[in-house]
């Protein structure tokens, strides 16, 4: 590069002599020319040097190495002038050609540097012979990271041939000489014109809904789609070649844009002792594992199942000696051994996860619902007020919006009493409310996959029914959000995007099997829903804080009611007792708090 920028200083200087005497140079004005050249060679070589220009730390052509180059080449020109200044009336060469040469030089400089680096990228580049054609969606940053990413690599499993984008501003935009060629609706001719075999959605924040379109799109002109990690799931928001990877039944159902206040996450969770029960269960694992990457003091994982607490402890140290203080062997239904805990750990933030779940068991099983989902959220709600808790955070569900079955009753009935202990509780204390979460043990995803792998059929309640779906990686990251701008007493309802057909569903795997498999549908079972909803018909859906958190009152309980009511026996009247304790007038407000045992 430095012989590259000595031989355009020369061409440049001669160049604008020549053209300052009209090509018409007399033999001695020759001795001066060199001179010139030498004198600014001389002077490119050392403020090089200097500038670091030479000493290999920037890629050719780089846009840093551009800056820098310009700013050795204009320290040059500027102090070779000076010297042309001093020299008198003999100048080594005109001013004017002092100063068109530097400029004339910087730009054979550039240009050579371009060339350089546009040569090494075509040798660089994918022949295509053994690379999958592929159109990008998108033009964006990552359309851009990816798209140059492939093209310096020979190896690369893609040959991006077409960019498109709904943006009309993008029009014939070209990135890396990969041109815009149209918008989502002319895939298939896109797809036709270059010979595309593959579509990648390169937009880190798209949803669940422009997936599931994209993927209806280019499913007629046999497009494999490929998509982007999650924006929540790039760890540095930068893409590469690697992070390239399949439609997931995820993407197609649970993705949502999630924009984390990082900085009031990290306000109220890092350096804290933060404490999460159920945390071998899906919610509380991945709770877990971001909680953790924020630095807590300390991180308490409470559950009875030990085989769970090996595991989240192996997903988060990467082995599982069951050997650390943090992981609490402890059945919430034991008030002893919640006060032990929280005596021994003085957690200041809790995240209460656990609960017994599925609606048919709970159906079946009413008082063990209400030991878990009610008497044990009690008992924990009431030792975290004891204990000065500064913020207690109760999970949820939808199923508690005008409750229709055991678990929608039992969550109800928790939400108010955390709306009860948060009126006297120097701490905030709040419950956070979404819908189904993909991936977690039972889910219908989950059933489905064993379902086909067992060879069917697919059993679906009602053609129409409808969930709320989102990813618990998101679930998680919305569920900390809320617990940073939560208010005390308030229930917090996560926005999980339009309600997915479970038919759909269905269908959509049953397309991706291997085999033909049968889809049954059953009928909805007794305390089910057709469609779900995340808010009662007396809430309203306000949102000050967070475009994807709102904010809805709760009201509360007393604790006196609940531990004078006996839900046992017959599962019809245990059914309505706890119907009429969700729905039913606050009586008694005033909160007994506990003496700390020994």
């Amino acid at each position: 590069m430095l012989a590259v920028d000595i031989t355009a200083w020369a061409v440049a200087i001669s160049f604008a002599t020549l053209l300052r005497y009209e090509f018409a140079i007399a033999s001695p004005q020759w001795w001066r020319l060199l001179a010139m050249v030498v004198l600014a060679s001389a002077l490119q070589t050392g403020v090089g040097m200097l500038t670091g220009l030479y000493r290999g730390r920037r890629r050719v052509g780089s846009f840093d190495e551009v800056t820098v180059l310009t700013a050795t080449a204009l320290w040059t020109t500027l102090i070779a002038t000076d010297v042309n200044l001093l020299v008198g009336a003999g100048r080594l060469v005109p001013m004017t050609a002092a100063v068109l040469g530097g400029f004339v030089a910087l730009a054979l400089q550039a240009g050579a540097r371009w060339a350089w680096r546009a040569m090494a990228e075509r040798r660089r580049r994918p022949t295509g012979i053994d690379a999958t054609k592929l159109l990008v969606f998108g033009a964006g940053d990552s359309a851009a990271s990816i798209v140059a990413a492939l093209l310096r690599d020979p190896r690369a499993p893609y040959l991006p041939v077409a960019l498109l984008d709904d943006d009309p501003a993008k029009a014939h935009l070209e990135i890396a000489g990969v041109a815009v060629v149209g918008d989502r609706n002319t895939i298939a001719a896109a797809a036709q014109a270059t010979g595309a075999a593959a579509l990648l959605i390169a937009i880190p924040t798209a949803n669940s809904e422009l997936v599931r379109e994209l993927s209806e799109l280019a499913s007629p002109a046999g497009l494999d789609v490929k998509v982007l990690p999650t924006a929540g799931e790039l760890i540095d928001g930068r893409v590469g070649v690697g992070d390239i990877r399949p439609l997931t039944d995820e993407d197609l159902l649970g993705r949502h844009q999630i924009d984390t206040d990082i900085d009031a996450i990290a306000g109220y969770v890092t350096g804290k002792r933060v404490l999460v029960t159920g945390a071998g269960g899906s919610i509380g694992a991945e709770l877990c594992r971001q909680i953790n990457r924020f630095a807590p003091e300390a991180l308490i994982m409470v559950d009875r199942d030990e085989s769970a607490l090996h595991a989240v402890q192996l997903s988060l140290d990467g082995r599982a000696l069951l050997e650390s203080a943090g992981l609490v062997l402890c059945d919430l239904r034991d008030r002893e051994s919640v006060e032990w805990t929280f005596a021994t750990h003085r957690p200041q933030v809790v995240f209460h996860a656990a609960a017994l779940k599925h609606v048919t068991l709970l159906e079946r099983y009413p008082q063990e619902g209400y030991r878990t989902n009610v008497m044990a959220t009690l008992d924990l709600l009431e030792v975290a007020a004891a204990h000065g808790v500064e913020r207690f955070v109760n999970v949820s569900t939808d199923k508690a919006a005008d409750p229709c079955n055991v678990l929608g009753y039992t969550k109800r009935i928790a939400e108010r009493l955390t709306a009860t202990v948060a009126r006297e509780a120097s701490g905030t204390f709040m419950s956070v409310r979404f819908g189904n979460v993909l991936g977690s043990r039972g889910s219908v995803l989950t059933t489905f996959r064993a379902q086909i792998e067992r060879g069917g059929p697919l059993t679906v309640t009602d053609p129409n029914v409808s969930r709320f779906f989102m990813t618990v990686t998101e679930a998680c990251q919305l569920v900390i959000q809320a617990g940073a701008i939560g208010r005390s007493g308030e229930a917090l309802v996560l926005d999980m995007g339009e309600p997915v057909r479970i038919d759909d569903v269905a269908r959509r795997l049953a397309e991706q099997s291997p085999k033909p498999v049968e889809i049954v549908y059953t009928g909805l079972r007794h305390g089910e829903k057709l469609h779900e909803q995340l808010f009662a018909h007396d809430e309203n859906d306000h949102r000050p804080a967070h475009p994807l958190v709102s904010h809805v009152d709760v009201p509360p309980l007393s604790a006196h009611v609940i531990r004078s009511t006996t839900v046992a026996g017959e599962v019809g009247a245990a059914q309505r007792r706890l119907c009429d304790l969700a729905a039913g007038p606050a009586r008694d407000l005033k909160v007994a708090r506990p003496k700390p045992t020994a």
